[in-house]
């Protein structure tokens, strides 16, 4: 046990911290780039973590759900850092940024499938800086001699534009949604979502005049108000975080279901009961069917290469 424990909470960060002999824990969820969704709550193998309404102020939008950890809960283990979608929560150890859950591969580590082909990219485009809801995206233009350039848009005497361009994306705040990708040229920006899923609205039990689940969705476009006032979704955007699950009033008017997750390999039965929470059963036994398939596969090719090395000397040897 800890000699000291401390938990601080403020506008900005959620600060939790262990000091031991010779350890010190420290768990920070940035509260600008928290979005209140169910990620964190829901992989957390404590049950340390909830997502708690703020309440509603007549005429105003909805606030984002208060996410608050139990300090007499958590043990620090940093799956939430793991799978947080926009990368609010950091846990350090001494200071470093190092993980026992992924060093002993007792879990993945989220994929953040993101690539740039900035071949593909038009010299004058940034379309992709505009799109992004999080501001992640950095373009910057410099001329071929690696030198800025103050016009990056004026010609040469050959009439060719000297421009070179770089795409900075910090990819470990970025939930995937794909916002750029749609909005770029093809192939200048491929995206895998870290999260797939089906949101399903029903409009008939969405209380009147609502609008709660579009005021805290973070990916605009995601969730829009229609000329029939109500709520319309587009799931390609979807980082299915579940923000607007957590904030629906009505239960029945809109469902939430992630039904893959993005991750490294590993095989661990804590990963197996996380997965179960964060999507549902049946994906679950999906994955651990496909993850059981792969291992017979490679059983079998180390057989058939041990078979044929064995086949090999023997013809050799006659």
């Amino acid at each position: 046990m800890p000699f000291k424990s401390e938990k601080r909470d403020s506008s900005e960060a959620l600060v939790l911290e262990w000091k031991m002999q010779v350890k010190h824990y420290v768990l920070m969820l940035d509260k600008q780039r928290c979005v209140g969704c169910q990620i964190c709550t829901v992989a957390c193998p404590k049950a340390a973590i909830t997502a708690n309404k703020q309440p509603k102020i007549v005429g105003q939008a909805a606030k984002k759900p208060r996410i608050d950890i139990d300090q007499a809960k958590c043990n620090f283990c940093g799956v939430c850092d793991v799978f947080c979608p926009y990368g609010a929560v950091k846990v350090t150890v001494n200071g470093s940024h190092e993980l026992s859950v992924i060093s002993k591969e007792s879990y993945p580590q989220l994929t953040r499938d993101i690539t740039v082909d900035t071949r593909k990219c038009d010299k004058e485009c940034t379309a992709c800086e505009a799109a992004c809801p999080l501001k992640l995206i950095k373009i910057s233009k410099v001329g071929f001699d690696g030198k800025p350039v103050q016009d990056v848009f004026k010609l040469s005497p050959t009439g060719k534009r000297r421009v070179q361009v770089t795409v900075d994306i910090a990819k470990e705040y970025c939930p995937t949604c794909r916002a750029c990708e749609y909005k770029c040229g093809p192939g200048a920006v491929t995206i895998k979502k870290a999260y797939e899923g089906k949101i399903k609205i029903k409009k008939q039990k969405c209380p009147e005049g609502c609008h709660d689940c579009a005021d805290v969705c973070p990916i605009t476009g995601t969730l829009t108000i229609g000329s029939d006032g109500k709520v319309h979704l587009n799931d390609q955007t979807c980082s299915f975080c579940g923000a607007c699950a957590n904030v629906c009033p009505e239960p029945q008017a809109l469902t939430l279901e992630r039904t893959k997750v993005l991750h490294s390999q590993v095989h661990s039965g804590a990963w197996n009961k996380t997965l179960e929470r964060i999507t549902s059963p049946d994906y679950a036994a999906k994955e651990f069917t496909a993850q059981a398939a792969q291992i017979r596969r490679k059983i079998v090719d180390k057989r058939f290469i041990v078979e044929e090395m064995k086949k090999n000397e023997r013809t050799r040897i006659d």
